[in-house]
């Protein structure tokens, strides 16, 4: 069976096909927008007996470098390896949409797989396969509350662009995802994605606005492919319960678990400790029971905090809804590296350590859709210790490459051009200790961090994560704080995150934000409460940003003495190859004399980086005199480097040469160069003419009054 179904939307037409082609899968579909091609697929396991504590889900976005006519990859190997950062950063926003809308009670592993196979240099299939991960669950037999649909914002000259082009997003000041869900009372935010030149919150607002009707419209035409083609629902399967094991489990906790939970700092390890006590009680009577234990554990630590932030605003570690947490920070902390900056919020702390390198030590990004050099990195680090556990330490994982993107977006519009500051700078943060937030924490250590390096960013930077408490059967739709339907916490700490409703990160400057991100557990937000989290974010970011300036208001006026110094020069672009040297033969002779390193762009602008900066000085005096503009009429000290028939060449300076022609040796006449001259000569000469080729004609300088009128 095959089925084309046709809808117009940013002035492009979305298709939607089933092909039937992966008929393994649960729900499969083929979506294209403009070229760009995304085939999604959905495959649900049988039922599982393991117990899980969440719900097992794995999202993959697979890009194809076929997809952009590429033959790419190692040498050696030329295909596909491990994802890039950028496809794990689309997989972690396609399950972060999806996720929230899955029934709670299903216990089955589910895997979407998103493949990229045709890519038109316009469209980005993120969005793409965001839809068609949506429409491929909807037509599936796979439990879920869905359609879902995101779409991206732009704004060139203050007009908003649906689904912008990569060109139309260079040009804007606003890249927004904004992913949402249909209810009776009309469309809820069910995902919030995007980065921003210092734009105000209302500008937010306009362009979540701007979206809905686009929203509404994609959510209809999943609706109604899904009427006509998709395929009945699976039951999940409903938990039994156990009034009696219940009961044992409340005699057991008693008040215990009120004590761990509302305790300043300490919740978090003695909520654990309870729980281990627990699971020992459990397993000594109903050793099968220990799974549904866990999740009745988890179930009540819910309960409680929700009632206790409802009906008291009573958060765990005693602060007030909008309360942040005690900050402190402090700058210049790590002897021998170029800048270095703590932050502190709570319980977590992070440490991020700014490197500063030559403009060769860019990373090469080659992947599906973007080729090129990446001069500002910021890393994130999550290791064990930060949460108190053992576990191995391995590559990055896909928490810690999504959570560095994030910081990474939000510090990027405050870096100064290549111009202005021509360094590569990388940022690692390591985060010692973690309670909430720490994606945020990071970004702020990193703003310490470029300031104490000397690096000329606009303006301070910090981010905020705020949560929502959502009381039970409240119409999300209509559901408002002033009667009670949810309350919005300020710096969320981790039992807030993992047991409430939202996870709302705003990184931003004084004037503005720069990122965005937001995930549910609930089916999604309405506007009314996006732009209450928008205030409060702006109040507490100015707080914080407050805090920080008492520790360093701006970048330090000078770079660090353990930083490379960079010098730069503009050349002629046709004398590279001077500098350059037949096969490096020059530029390898100066780099090995100086210890600087060189870097030159093809327009002639040349960078030379050393530890030193008389190094840097060295190389540069050599790199100027290799490319000097020699003038008509200037005198050299010049050395006779080869002898012909017809005149001597002359080394005015290094790597110059000019001719001396054997009619410029005397007023008499000459008969033999050799006569005169000798190689390794010291003469005085002046420049007489240089032809269009930029050949040099030289005389001796004591014939300059008869040479230097004649031409």
């Amino acid at each position: 069976m095959t089925k084309k179904f046709k809808l117009e939307i940013g002035k492009r037409d979305l298709v939607a096909e089933v092909k039937n082609l992966a008929d393994q899968s649960n729900g499969s579909i083929f979506v294209q927008y403009g070229d760009t091609l995304v085939l999604a697929t959905v495959v649900m396991s049988g039922y599982q007996k393991k117990a899980f504590n969440f719900f097992p889900l794995t999202v993959n976005y697979e890009e194809r470098f076929y997809a952009a006519g590429k033959i790419k990859g190692a040498r050696y190997i030329r295909r596909e390896t491990r994802p890039s950062d950028e496809a794990i950063g689309n997989a972690r926003l396609i399950d972060r949409v999806i996720r929230p809308l899955f029934p709670e009670n299903l216990n089955r592993e589910v895997q979407v797989v998103v493949t990229v196979l045709s890519w038109d240099g316009q469209n980005e299939p993120d969005v793409v396969g965001l839809f068609a991960s949506s429409l491929a669950l909807s037509i599936s037999d796979v439990p879920w509350n869905g359609p879902t649909a995101a779409v991206r914002v732009g704004r060139i000259d203050n007009k908003f662009v649906l689904n912008p082009t990569y060109e139309e997003i260079e040009k804007s000041d606003i890249d927004i995802v904004f992913a949402g869900v249909k209810k009776q009372d009309g469309v809820l935010i069910n995902m919030i994605e995007g980065g921003f030149n210092e734009v105000d919150e209302e500008s937010v607002l306009k362009a979540y606005e701007f979206s809905k009707v686009h929203l509404e419209k994609l959510i209809d035409f999943e609706q109604e492919i899904s009427k006509e083609i998709g395929k009945e629902k699976v039951d999940p399967v409903i938990p039994e319960v156990d009034p009696e094991l219940d009961k044992e489990i409340k005699e057991f906790l008693g008040n215990k678990l009120e004590k761990a939970f509302f305790q300043k700092g300490k919740s978090k390890n003695d909520l654990n400790q309870l729980r281990d006590e627990l699971m020992v009680f459990v397993q000594e009577k109903y050793p099968e029971k220990i799974g549904y234990a866990d999740k009745f554990f988890e179930g009540e630590t819910k309960r409680l905090m929700h009632k206790n932030i409802l009906e008291k605003e009573r958060r765990s570690d005693g602060r007030k809804l909008n309360e942040i947490r005690n900050i402190d920070s402090q700058v210049g902390i790590l002897p021998r590296t170029h800048g270095s900056g703590v932050f502190i919020r709570g319980q977590t702390k992070s440490l991020s350590i700014l490197t500063l390198g030559a403009p060769g030590d860019v990373q090469l990004v080659e992947g599906m859709e973007i080729v090129g050099k990446k001069r500002f990195m910021h890393h994130y680090n999550f290791p064990p210790y930060s949460v108190g556990e053992v576990r191995p330490l391995r590559a990055p994982n896909r928490r810690e490459i999504g959570h560095g993107l994030l910081a990474e977006k939000a510090l990027l519009p405050l870096i100064p051009s290549p111009e202005e500051f021509p360094y590569t700078i990388r940022i690692v943060s390591e985060i010692l200790s973690s309670n909430g937030s720490s994606s945020m924490a990071a970004v702020s250590s990193s703003c310490l961090a470029l300031m104490d390096a000397g690096v000329p960013i606009k303006s301070p930077v910090t981010g905020i994560a705020l949560g929502l408490i959502m009381k039970k059967g409240a119409n999300l739709s209509t559901a408002s704080s002033s009667k009670g339907d949810y309350k919005i916490l300020t710096d969320i700490q981790g039992p807030e995150d993992h047991h409430g409703e939202m996870d709302f990160k705003v990184a931003g400057t004084k004037k503005g934000i720069t990122v965005i991100q937001m995930d549910i557990k609930i089916d999604g937000i309405s506007e009314r409460i996006l732009k209450e989290s928008l205030e409060e974010a702006k109040r507490a970011r100015l707080q914080i940003l407050e805090k920080i300036s008492e520790t360093l208001k701006e970048p330090r006026p000078n770079l660090s003495p353990f930083a490379p110094r960079i010098l730069t020069v503009q050349i002629n672009p046709d004398k590279i190859r001077k500098v350059i040297g037949p096969g490096g033969k020059t530029i390898n002779e100066i780099t090995e004399e100086t210890g600087a390193s060189i870097d030159i762009e093809d327009t002639g602008r040349i960078f030379i980086t050393a530890e030193k900066e008389e190094g840097a000085k060295k190389a540069m005096d050599w790199v100027k005199s290799l490319t000097r503009e020699v003038k008509r009429g200037e005198v050299f000290q010049g050395k006779v480097t080869r002898i012909l028939d017809f005149g001597a060449f002359v080394e005015i300076l290094p790597g110059q040469e000019g001719l001396l022609h054997i009619s410029k040796l005397s007023k008499e006449r000459v008969r033999s160069v050799k006569d005169v001259l000798s190689i390794g000569d010291s003469v005085l000469v002046i420049v007489i003419g240089i032809d269009e080729q930029g050949r040099i004609d030289l005389a001796l300088d004591k014939y300059k009054k008869e040479h230097v009128g004649r031409r």
